[in-house]
């Protein structure tokens, strides 16, 4: 990944963690040229997305205050750690989860 592609993916990169309509917008824009930094970025911020939906879900059914607040605090720092090192040029994964979402969306984005 050279200095261009950065650049030149920041904006989608940065879009991609906004919402998982964002995701998808990415995902879609970056179809024809395939810049290796938004693929990056999207395959982080679709890993977040489920991860948030599935995890929502069961904390949902447990209907505690602590495990509400424990999970909005743990995406949070997850999402603006990712929007973060999107705007500052950088390809690092999500803490925890983010070599796995690499993994398991590999084929998403080539």
């Amino acid at each position: 990944m050279n200095q261009q592609e950065i650049n030149e993916g920041k904006t989608l990169a940065f879009v991609s963690y906004l919402t998982i309509i964002g995701t998808i917008i990415a995902y879609f824009m970056n179809n024809d040229k395939k810049n290796p930094f938004i693929s990056f970025h999207t395959r982080q911020a679709l890993g977040l997305w489920l991860t948030y939906f599935v995890l929502g879900w069961v904390i949902s059914a447990v209907d505690s205050w602590y495990a509400t607040l424990a999970f909005w605090i743990f995406f949070s720092v997850l999402f603006i750690f990712g929007i973060v090192s999107a705007l500052g040029g950088k390809s690092q994964p999500v803490p925890l989860l983010g070599e796995l979402f690499q993994k398991w969306f590999s084929s998403t984005g080539q």
